[in-house]
C-alpha cells in the first residue's frame, strides 16, 4: 500500500498527526482510527482507497 500512496504523490506514515490528510483504516483499526476521527480527518476503507488510486496502478 505504501508504494501506491507514493505513486499517487503522497507519503505513508505509521502515525496520525496534524500533518495527516487521509487515513486508510479497516473496521478494527483501533486508536489510530479514533484519533483521526477526533481530528476530523478523512478516513477511507482499504476498498475506498483502492478506488481513489486506481489511476496510479
Amino acid at each position: 500500500m505504501n508504494e501506491l500512496i507514493e505513486r499517487a504523490g503522497g507519503k505513508a506514515s505509521g502515525s496520525v498527526s496534524a500533518r495527516t490528510s487521509l487515513v486508510v483504516a479497516g473496521e478494527k483499526a483501533g486508536s489510530k482510527r479514533e484519533k483521526a476521527s477526533a481530528m476530523g480527518l478523512r478516513i477511507l476503507s482499504p476498498e475506498e482507497f483502492a478506488e481513489l488510486v486506481t489511476d496510479f496502478i
